[in-house]
């Protein structure tokens, strides 16, 4: 379910529960009240992406090792609203895990990423989320989407500079034809 379709659900809930309460807001103008129940929804799904975030567990960090050739964590996070999905990047691969119960662990190696993007529409911007789009050379899996990450454009920039990092160790270089 999309950002947008949660939040849709969140309000139209909220407006159901103002008219089971029996509250009158008869002299509050249509817009004002249309105004506080998207701040109520968007101040409660804030509420509870926080919630989730302090019940998970504190991403474990690994034993640093001497080696400048050890593989390390930049970045970890998970997409907004998710209990069952979480996203590592490394100095080497994007790790995708998904499973609360049972795990399903998806490794995409950053030499084989040809172009990265991210975008937001203007709610995702609202709640400081987006999505990043990975597309690679791999014929399994040409295209990943890491979606609902909490503030995409600095999580894209930790990607590309670790992407840009990885073709550089491996000797790989950028070619364009025309």
């Amino acid at each position: 379910m999309s950002i947008d379709q949660i939040r849709t659900q969140v309000i139209a809930s909220i407006w159901q529960a103002i008219a089971q309460s029996g509250v009158d807001l008869t002299t509050i103008s249509q817009e004002e009240q249309e105004k506080l129940v998207r701040k109520v929804a968007d101040s409660l799904l804030a509420t509870v992406d926080q919630l989730l975030d302090e019940a998970q567990p504190a991403p474990s960090q690994p034993v640093e090792e001497e080696d400048d050739k050890a593989e390390k964590i930049l970045w970890e996070g998970r997409p907004y609203l998710s209990l069952v999905e979480k996203y590592v990047i490394t100095s080497e691969r994007l790790k995708i895990i998904k499973g609360m119960l049972s795990r399903d662990v998806e490794n995409f190696e950053l030499i084989r990423i040809q172009d990265i993007d991210f975008k937001q529409n203007v709610s995702e911007r609202m709640l400081g989320v987006g999505d990043i789009t990975i597309r690679g050379a791999d014929k399994s899996n040409e295209e990943i989407v890491i979606r609902n990450v909490k503030e995409p454009e600095k999580v894209y920039e930790v990607m590309r500079r670790a992407w840009l990092d990885a073709r550089k160790r491996y000797g790989l270089q950028f070619r364009e034809y025309m």
